[in-house]
């Protein structure tokens, strides 16, 4: 005969419809909290929402909650510009930060090109920025890939003080950058027109050869 209490226990299905009932709900609820926020024009309840401090992970449902919600604050035009640039300077979210990257004014976008919890294509998209403040604040971002710091280095549209970062790379500025991809970066920034004199002296007396020379061949001009 079978020990009833050997059973194993069963939900019953007013329980399991219950819970899923909950979990729907919760659902329906982050859903209309999101489209309230989105669709928002109260400049200040969108301001506090953005200054709140985060949740803490170990609450892994309210963190995620958040975080989702403070997507809907970056994207409102109606959160205030100081709040999006604080978004886009503190935040290290994926979906955060794509969001901003878009944004109509270029301070928050030069924000999200500065932070360095970027993922390297995201940097990448911001080096082709039509303002020129995002596209620096991007190609002097860590977290650039070395093609994009290469064609930095090659554009006729890169800034003098780029130029002149980009021309320390691997030697006053990443020390421990890739010795052949540093080098690359460096002589491009050497053969740029747009390249101050003081770099291309400094470049000039570059350790590797290649650096040198295309500096030289520009002293020479």
């Amino acid at each position: 005969m079978t020990n009833p209490q050997e059973q194993p226990e069963s939900e019953s299905p007013a329980q399991t419809g219950t819970d899923q009932g909950e979990d729907r709900n919760s659902h329906e609820a982050l859903t209309v909290f999101y489209e309230r926020l989105r669709h928002s024009t109260d400049s200040e309840e969108l301001h506090e929402f953005a200054r709140r401090p985060l949740p803490d992970r170990s609450d892994q449902a309210a963190f995620s909650r958040f975080t989702a919600l403070l997507e809907a604050v970056a994207g409102n035009d109606h959160t205030p510009v100081d709040d999006r640039v604080f978004l886009a300077e503190t935040m290290p979210f994926p979906n955060i930060l794509v969001k901003l990257s878009k944004d109509a004014d270029p301070k928050v976008r030069q924000a999200v090109a500065s932070n360095r919890d970027d993922k390297n294509w995201l940097v990448g998209i911001l080096t082709k920025d039509e303002n020129p403040q995002v596209r620096a604040a991007a190609l002097t971002n860590p977290m650039a890939s070395w093609k994009m710091r290469l064609e930095g280095a090659q554009a006729s549209t890169t800034d003098a003080d780029t130029l002149d970062y980009l021309g320390g790379l691997g030697t006053s500025t990443e020390e421990g950058a890739p010795l052949i991809l540093a080098s690359m970066v460096r002589r491009a920034v050497a053969l740029n027109p747009n390249t101050p004199m003081e770099t291309v002296k400094t470049l000039a007396q570059d350790d590797r050869v290649e650096v040198a020379n295309a500096a030289q061949k520009r002293l020479d001009q």
